[in-house]
């Protein structure tokens, strides 16, 4: 394994963690003693949404709960007390925030961060490894934390089932696999 990074903590997780909504996410609006104004939207790639009685409304970079207050001012023009939930049912998140891994994995591609996912998760969604892939010179770029590089032991988690190599991702991780020379 190379030195030139120093190895990810196995535990990245932070416990006040809050899933923010993203384009590409499923909002189901239920509001409350008002059936005709609950329904399930999409949140449009420029991170909006809209419903009945309620113009254009931001909903990326909020969680569900600020978005269901937002809601309930829009309505207040129209309703008395409205109370109004907002469920997330399908999960892409924020660019920010999604997990993307780039380089020698079966398929490359970017995943919604979840709380506790782990190195070994993310290798299950994109398949392993390729044939060609370098798994223990793997490094994660941790934008959380300034663009740090950790080392990572791909190799010997998958390969070889050494659980000590698994370690917890964050969100907005990008995880670089290169090519070994032969």
């Amino acid at each position: 394994m190379s030195g030139k990074y120093p190895a990810a903590p196995a535990e990245a997780g932070t416990g006040d963690y809050a899933y923010v909504i993203g384009a590409g996410d499923t909002l189901n609006i239920i509001v409350s003693r008002n059936p005709e104004l609950s329904m399930s939207v999409p949140v449009r790639p420029d991170g909006k949404i809209s419903a009945p009685l309620v113009d254009e409304l931001v909903a990326q970079g909020k969680t569900s709960v600020q978005v269901a207050r937002d809601i309930e001012k829009q309505l207040e023009k129209y309703i008395r007390d409205p109370v109004v939930t907002v469920v997330v049912t399908n999960f892409v998140g924020p660019y920010s925030e999604q997990v993307r891994v780039v380089g020698e994995a079966a398929r490359p591609q970017f995943l919604p961060f979840k709380q506790k996912m782990t190195l070994l998760d993310v290798m299950i969604a994109v398949g392993g490894l390729t044939d060609f892939a370098a798994g223990n010179r793997a490094t994660i770029l941790r934008g959380s934390e300034g663009n740090k590089q950790y080392a990572v032991r791909l190799k010997d988690l998958i390969k070889d089932g050494d659980i000590s190599a698994n370690v917890e991702m964050k969100p907005g991780d990008i995880l670089i696999i290169p090519q070994s020379f032969f």
